[in-house]
């Protein structure tokens, strides 16, 4: 009789790697060739999480009929066979499909004229692109989340006086107990406060340490700093944190530990609300990859915040940096409560355009260390498809956002933040320009790339580049005061 329980198919991966069974490399051949030219297989890694990725990523490929996968771009100098070459810096190289999809086209070629067609017909395309190729389906039975305050304390953040809630969302493990997941938030607001407050929700925090400041999450196992990124440089002064300048203005704050959603790695996805909805099964090739997962709990975390009175519910933003800024941008553009976000430095993957040679692209994020952040289907792009054959670019992404503000931000080449292409995530910020007229509001008002730490804040699409390397901080008190100007543009046209 075959047992009704689910089978965890990731569970004994970690010690097969550590038992030294041989695993698939995934050093593959950047372009195609016969059976008996392929590169004979590397040694397995010697990170169990890093091999349990590598598995199953290789399971995904072998359910799209892959063989062989290319490998991005690296900036090192040192030889590395299968690598598409050195990263390119080149702006000359930058831009070889300039024809980008048309947000305001309809797939039957028909032009998109009003709001009611943008809503009711374009955008739900878009959508439908990005679900199947890019971010994953989120499956309609995600279980419910019940919130618990844990504790409510009084301190103080520099000068001012604050109240502090930690607050865990549980979510309903009934369809498989095995699996908890515990959605881990900490709300702080003005003390002194004599009503709800906006609050700025940063995806990371906990943890603390440099690591938690560029992006990295707690339990991301077998991760490599990304190719192309500088060391991390000795830290530098932007005036008061973050936090403080939220408070100056009244507002409040909060954090969210992405890693207690779902884990940052490719061997987790058989647990977490992944995992716990598929019922300890691996992945089918359009599932919600982290970056869906984590905007899901950001969205249950909104859903506690409407309940809370000390929060003003219709101005909760979103902040992210690095990986976590292509989490911002994502649950940004699949929730429509939200009132904006600071998108920070988020590269490939988020708002950067797909399309565009330079820095990181399509085929890094498909490597063993990134692909969970992404659809299954994703990994086609990296295969026997290439990037211009994507439906959909990052234009759109941002376009979904519409009509509410957006900062985009990026630092400088010079100072180590070229692998995220600050221009290309102006240049779609760009494209998104169009829907946003449509529904009443002002894009980038310049097409041009502005020189850098010149703020554009005039419009519903902000934007500036930084001169400092991989960090949110020096846009901080720019991304205040756009939100700050559109504190009471929150929409009605949305349906």
């Amino acid at each position: 009789m075959q047992s009704t329980q689910p089978v965890r198919w990731l569970s004994g991966l970690a010690l097969v790697a550590l038992a030294g069974i041989p695993i698939v490399s995934w050093s593959f051949q950047a372009t195609q060739q016969p059976p008996a030219q392929q590169p004979a297989a590397v040694a397995a890694p010697t990170n169990p999480t890093l091999a349990a990725s590598e598995q199953d990523r290789q399971r995904l490929m072998d359910l799209l009929h892959i063989t062989t996968l290319r490998l991005g771009p690296q900036s090192r100098p040192e030889p590395q066979p299968g690598r598409l070459g050195l990263v390119n810096y080149d702006e000359s190289k930058a831009n070889p499909y300039p024809d980008l999809p048309d947000p305001l086209v309809l797939k039957n070629g028909k032009k998109v004229t009003t709001a009611k067609m943008w809503w009711n017909q374009r955008r739900p395309e878009i959508v439908e692109d990005f679900d199947r190729e890019v971010y994953g389906r989120m499956p309609k039975n995600v279980p419910k989340v019940k919130w618990e305050v844990t504790s409510t304390t009084k301190g103080m953040n520099g000068d001012f006086p604050i109240v502090t809630k930690q607050l865990v969302g549980h979510v309903d493990n009934s369809v498989d107990p095995q699996i908890t997941v515990d959605i881990q938030v900490v709300l702080n607001t003005p003390a002194n406060a004599t009503g709800p407050v906006p609050v700025i929700m940063q995806f990371g925090g906990f943890g603390g340490g440099r690591g938690a400041a560029r992006g990295g999450a707690p339990g991301a196992a077998g991760r490599a700093p990304a190719a192309g990124r500088a060391p991390a440089a000795p830290p530098v002064s932007y005036g008061p944190p973050w936090q403080q300048q939220v408070l100056a203005k009244g507002w409040g704050y909060a954090t969210i530990n992405p890693s207690s959603v779902q884990a940052d790695n490719g061997a987790g996805l058989t647990q977490g609300i992944i995992g716990l909805v598929n019922k300890g099964q691996p992945r089918s090739v359009d599932d919600w990859g982290a970056l869906r997962a984590w905007g899901w709990g950001a969205s249950r975390a909104l859903d506690y915040f409407e309940t809370d009175k000390s929060v003003d519910a219709k101005h909760v933003a979103l902040e992210g940096h690095s990986r976590y800024g292509k989490a911002a941008i994502v649950a940004m553009a699949y929730d429509q409560r939200f009132w904006t976000a600071y998108v920070s430095s988020s590269g490939e993957g988020g708002a950067k355009l797909h399309r565009r040679n330079w820095g990181e692209q399509v085929e890094n994020v498909a490597a063993p260390n990134e692909y969970h952040w992404m659809a299954g289907n994703f990994l086609k792009y990296s295969g026997p498809l290439h990037v211009n054959d994507l439906p959909v670019d990052s234009h759109e992404l941002i376009a979904l956002c519409a009509p509410r503000p957006v900062f985009l931000s990026g630092g400088s080449l010079a100072a180590g933040d070229g692998w995220v292409d600050a221009k290309g995530t102006f240049m779609a910020g760009v494209g998104a320009g169009p829907v946003y007229k449509l529904l009443g509001k002002k894009d980038l008002g310049t097409a041009e790339f502005p020189p850098m730490e010149t703020a554009l804040l005039d419009g519903d699409i902000g934007f500036r580049q930084h001169s400092a390397g991989h960090t949110d901080a020096p846009n901080w008190p720019v991304f205040l005061d756009f939100a700050s100007r559109h504190m009471e543009t929150v929409s009605t046209n949305t349906k």
